[in-house]
């Protein structure tokens, strides 16, 4: 994620900020130009954005509940900005207990759609597009007292991306990062793993590439069902770790595409973050030049693969040495072996190539 900075008096943003610690601005997020902006008021309910003087905006309507910074122009008859436009179900805000599990899930989210229009990838939501538009239903689940209940589960079906709320609690979540075996667990994860089935469905499945990602990702028409069956009660290959970017990936084509598209956009925001920074490396011992780097480009502009991994696995290890110093588990517990290279490497052409 990129840093910002407050056009009035100079202080250091960040994305999820809403008002400046230094000058006390009010601060609104542009998507249109990835810009956090300070703001100064209108009358009413709408605000002028000091990284766009003559334009005039109002608040997403989230914006009552804490939960969205984003702006809408004047001129646009939506209420909702355009991340929140494809929430097509949310908790019940008026019941206090569901306003920060929602206020989290939505800085997730908010942090994803960053990334997918920094890609300048399709964000059309299902109001605007019924068939090929994208929604999330963000779901609780039904009271346990009733035998019928069934958990929500989180995933993605024809465009709709459904997360169970509960991820939005700590506890929970780790509950089933233990009992799921996956390392990894987080909101932003699951975001980016259910876009990745739409964007499959979207760039893949009726495309030219398809036999491509065959090659790499296997037969997608495996029965779906079985495999994830065979999976959860035997469990991941004993080579797995050759071969995909998590256990999880091992499951079916479709479940190592998601992990691996999931995996490479946290790689490129990762690499953003670095570069807003100005982070370089060179090791105070050995001799290894590929441990030497510089993140001088913006990742999500970066044409050419081998530079993000050239600079990827370097700072890799970095931050897995800083947490071990701090007495915590690696940040970064994967193996990018040759095969899951070569996925990265089809997403992000494939990304390329739809922004082109």
């Amino acid at each position: 994620m990129k840093l910002f900075e407050c056009q009035y008096c100079g202080q250091l943003l960040h994305f999820e900020n809403t008002r400046c610690e230094r000058c006390g601005h009010v601060l609104g997020y542009l998507p249109d130009r990835s810009a956090l902006s300070a703001l100064t008021p209108q009358g009413g309910d709408l605000w002028q954005p000091l990284a766009a003087l003559g334009e005039r905006y109002r608040f997403c309507l989230n914006n009552a509940y804490d939960s969205c910074n984003w702006l809408v122009p004047e001129s646009s008859p939506e209420v909702f900005c355009l991340s929140c436009r494809t929430n097509r179900t949310i908790p019940d805000l008026g019941q206090i207990e569901y306003r920060l599990p929602f206020q989290r899930l939505q800085i997730a989210k908010h942090r994803l759609f960053h990334g997918l229009l920094r890609f300048g990838l399709p964000v059309r939501n299902k109001m605007d597009d019924s068939d090929g538009g994208l929604a999330f239903d963000f779901l609780a689940d039904p009271d346990p007292t009733f035998r019928e209940s069934q958990r929500v589960m989180t995933g993605h079906a024809q465009g709709v991306v459904t997360i169970n709320i509960a991820e939005a609690d700590d506890a929970e979540r780790e509950r089933q990062r233990k009992e799921m075996a996956e390392p990894y667990r987080t909101i932003l994860g699951h975001f980016r793993h259910e876009v990745g089935h739409y964007y499959w469905e979207k760039f893949v499945r009726d495309g030219p590439l398809l036999d491509s990602f065959r090659q790499l990702f296997g037969d997608e028409s495996r029965d779906y069902g079985a495999s994830l069956e065979s999976y959860y009660s035997s469990g991941p290959p004993s080579d797995w770790p050759q071969h995909f970017v998590s256990a999880y990936a091992s499951a079916h084509p479709w479940e190592d595409w998601a992990e691996s598209w999931a995996h490479y956009l946290h790689m490129v925001d990762a690499l953003e973050t670095a570069y807003a920074y100005g982070l370089s490396l060179s090791p105070m011992a050995g001799h290894d030049q590929a441990l030497v780097m510089s993140v001088i480009f913006d990742a999500y502009n970066q044409p050419d693969f081998d530079t993000l991994v050239g600079a990827w696995l370097p700072l890799t290890y970095a931050v897995n040495s800083l947490n071990r110093s701090v007495g915590q588990p690696d940040l970064y517990p994967f193996v990018l072996t040759s095969a899951v290279l070569k996925k990265l490497r089809f997403i992000h052409d494939l990304i390329r190539t739809v922004r082109a």
